[in-house]
């Protein structure tokens, strides 16, 4: 899987199950803010994340995800590592 199509991948199921439009979200832009999360909803994020992608997020490692930047960084290195 290339980089854009995780990227792809992470855009789409964030729009579907935060209900944002994807026009919305940009790398620089932040998670919390851009998607109104709570800490419930980041629960919810890493459970998809790990869902979709068959890797395990800690928790310390997401505390530092920020922006969307990071979240593609994150996925992409964790997919990299698990290769």
């Amino acid at each position: 899987m290339t980089n854009e199509e995780i990227i792809s991948k992470i855009n789409g199921f964030l729009t579907e199950e935060f209900e944002v439009d994807e026009s919305i979200i940009s790398p620089d832009a932040t998670l919390k803010e851009t998607l109104e999360l709570d800490s419930l909803d980041y629960v919810d994020l890493v459970v998809i994340i790990e869902g979709n992608f068959g890797i395990k997020v800690k928790q310390e490692d997401f505390t530092g995800i920020r922006t969307f930047q990071n979240l593609y960084d994150y996925v992409i290195s964790k997919l990299a590592q698990k290769a």
